[in-house]
């Protein structure tokens, strides 16, 4: 577990999620009037579960499941039926949540690319502050500590496992694996606590374990609330179990929701819709009252709301107000609150989404703004912006954010790493640096003209994955068409052509997407090294030269550049490029298998054991790392062979044909050295499935492997 700060908060000032703020303590009313009472067992539980819409929850619409254990919940306390997130992704929209200010204050509006400033005072700060142990138990990437949510914890456990670079499939662990390690955690403790989980699961994709999935076959998003409903239950029996539910508030509510088709929106992030913005919110706790309440309440109201039912003075800087007045019957001040979408403009270079809500009433500000009467519309299906003033509303915007904003708003940017795209990338989020944003906008950059072509691209993928070759061709072709600077399709369509053997044709396409996207991240990144792979050096270089000029912060392509030196001959050029990918990432297992590569060369030419031994070593720490990477093994059998253990380098070849039957190189290399040793029988095997898979073959080189096998069959 990874160690939090651990500093007094007096000198310090999370999108797709679902949160239960348990506060141990006990509430009295008299007179109507809620207040803290000091206790020892002042305990702190915030549960997140990812990406939930109310609806989903059977205490707010029964419609499509049960959720018995968070309708126990909402049976004991107040249920609001209208509250909003600020942002609709995980990063931000926690943020928002446990520092009780929004993204023109804090600086974070986005997965990537930010991290929260040390100065903002966080929940688990305050709380530490007044002699809370604090722990926190993510469930996923978006949350990991190196965006600086472990600020005021103890202990930040943000364990997910770990998969080789090029196998990043879903950086998360379910919902039963985090409360394992938040229960064991809880059990250890002897003071007051505050414990943070963050459960992810309801995020796409939806894969719910069994007996979930087949019960909701046809709706498996409802399978995985109904997932987490259960495990909820496991904490429940846990509070009970110890005569803590008695002497509990408990706060529960939502990063965001999901579209789920709404608005033609599959998922999150892009548009700031209520089918996104709108979150549950459920108080419970000693002495209050059942009941449900109509008026609108946001993220940022939930860490005055703590201060006040722990008695405590709220920090000067909090954006929200106190809900307390709510609970005994009262009404807040009007106010306009901020909300943001971002993620399509730093990710993709579309027009940001910015607006308030106010009196029931919301501005929608983009190149087609949009004003929606909630009260009588809460689906945003009539638009009223040409019933309205535009310039009246876009100014109170720009005076909304210009009152919440911090000087210090911009220091939390930070340089994207490549780890941290993957990993994103791997959650279903386009995450890639932007070398310029646009500041100026048209109808043509909104995301309503837009995001039908994201649907499609999404579909296209979708289709490719389930084996819909030509038709995810076709797709990605017309939205390259209709947008030439939608980068992301160049990059994909090449990818798929590479996977299909059709070499010339990718990099056809990635040429034209270099002309059109000139500072694409994905069309350098893929062009490069498909062009290292493909043997094709010098243009390689070229292209990653400008791509290291503008991220040379990215390990691979100085590994992919390293390659096209090595491919040159130019070892020297080729080493400095690996290690200079090493200091970026010294865990990188492709660069040791590469520098494997690199020794086995340099032996090749100067017979020099050294260089042999240099070769063992890197393919071994390769290995280590990766305990997958095929072509690990495959070098690893050549410096063997080399060697004289042939048999151990056949081992090797054989290893790497058990991860990938496929694999070429091995294949070549079984085949040779069997026919040296005189097995006609295996060589034969090996090499005509050589043939059989080796795509893009030379006739030079086709012709001495059939000579072989001419040979074999005599």
């Amino acid at each position: 577990m990874r160690q939090g700060l651990n500093c007094c908060p007096l000198s310090r000032t999370l999108a797709l999620f679902f949160l239960v703020l348990v506060i141990g303590g006990s509430i009295l009313i008299g007179g109507n009037t809620l207040g803290a009472a000091k206790t020892e067992a002042a305990n702190i539980l915030l549960i997140s579960i990812d990406t939930i819409r109310p609806d989903r929850l059977s205490c707010y619409t029964p419609r499509y499941l049960q959720t018995p254990n968070i309708d126990e919940l909402a049976s004991r306390g107040v249920v609001f039926n209208r509250a909003f997130a600020h942002t609709p992704l995980t990063l931000p929209s926690h943020i928002n949540l446990l520092t009780g200010v929004t993204p023109p204050y804090h600086g974070v509006h986005d997965n990537a690319r930010f991290r929260l400033r040390e100065d903002i005072l966080t929940l688990a700060e305050y709380l530490k502050g007044q002699g809370y142990s604090t722990g926190a138990f993510v469930g996923a990437f978006p949350l990991d500590s190196r965006f600086g949510l472990n600020q005021g914890f103890d202990v930040y456990d943000d364990h997910y496992g770990t998969k080789a670079r090029q196998e990043f499939f879903y950086i998360e662990r379910t919902a039963d694996k985090v409360v394992d390690v938040a229960l064991n955690w809880l059990q250890a403790q002897s003071g007051r606590w505050f414990a943070f989980v963050h459960v992810w699961d309801p995020h796409q994709p939806y894969n719910p374990p069994e007996p979930f999935k087949s019960r909701f076959s046809q709706d498996l998003y409802s399978g995985e609330v109904a997932f987490v409903d259960s495990e909820l239950g496991r904490l429940w029996a846990y509070l009970k179990s110890h005569n803590l539910l008695e002497k509990t508030i408990i706060i529960l509510t939502g990063d965001h929701g999901e579209s789920l088709g709404e608005h033609g929106e599959s998922t999150h992030g892009y548009f700031a819709y209520n089918s996104t913005l709108w979150i549950p919110l459920i108080i419970s706790g000693p002495g209050i009252k059942p009941q449900r309440i109509d008026d609108y309440v946001f993220h940022i109201d939930i860490f005055p709301t703590l201060c006040d039912l722990l008695g405590s003075d709220k920090p000067a800087d909090l954006q929200g107000v106190s809900l307390l007045p709510l609970l005994k019957g009262k009404k807040l001040p009007q106010r306009r609150v901020y909300f943001e979408a971002l993620y399509a403009y730093y990710n993709r270079g579309w027009a940001p989404v910015k607006g308030y809500f106010e009196s029931k009433k919301k501005f929608i500000d983009c190149p087609l703004p949009e004003f929606y009467d909630l009260e009588r519309d809460f689906e945003e299906k009539n638009n009223l912006i040409l019933q309205v003033p535009l310039d009246k509303y876009q100014q109170q915007l720009a005076s909304l954010e210009k009152a919440l904003s911090s000087p210090k708003n911009r220091e939390g940017e930070q340089v994207i790493d490549a780890e941290t795209m993957e990993k994103l990338r791997s959650l279903g989020y386009v995450a890639q640096p932007a070398a310029s944003l646009k500041k100026n906008f048209g109808p043509e950059d909104d995301l309503k003209t837009l995001l039908p072509l994201q649907e499609k691209f999404a579909k296209a993928m979708g289709g490719y994955h389930r084996g819909k070759v030509a038709e995810a061709i076709t797709a990605l072709k017309e939205i390259m068409a209709a947008r030439p600077s939608f980068d992301l399709a160049y990059s994909y369509l090449a990818t798929i052509y590479k996977r299909e053997g059709r070499l010339r044709e990718a990099i056809k396409v990635l040429r034209e997407g270099l002309a059109n996207n000139p500072q694409s991240y994905s069309i350098i990144s893929t062009f490069g090294i498909l062009l290292a792979e493909s043997g094709l050096y010098d243009e390689a270089i070229s292209v990653l030269e400008v791509g290291i000029n503008l991220w040379d912060f990215d390990p691979e392509m100085w590994n992919y550049i390293g390659m096209a030196y090595w491919g040159k001959g130019d070892y020297k050029k080729a080493f400095e490029a690996y290690q200079q990918a090493l200091s970026l990432d010294p865990d990188y297992p492709l660069v040791f298998n590469n520098l494997g590569s690199l020794q086995l060369s340099l032996f090749l030419r100067d017979q020099k054991p050294e260089d042999l031994d240099k070769a063992l070593n890197y393919f071994k720490r390769a290995i280590a790392l990766d305990p997958e990477l095929v072509s690990a093994y495959n070098g690893l059998g050549g410096a063997y062979k080399k060697l004289g253990k042939v048999e151990e380098a056949i081992a090797c070849w054989q290893k790497a044909l058990e991860l990938n039957p496929n694999y070429d190189f091995s294949l070549y290399n079984l085949g040779l050295t069997y026919f040296e040793l005189g097995d006609k029988k295996a060589a034969l095997n090996y090499l005509e499935k050589y043939l059989a898979v080796k795509k893009n073959i030379s006739v030079s080189e086709k012709e001495k492997i059939e000579a072989l096998i001419k040979q074999c069959r005599q």
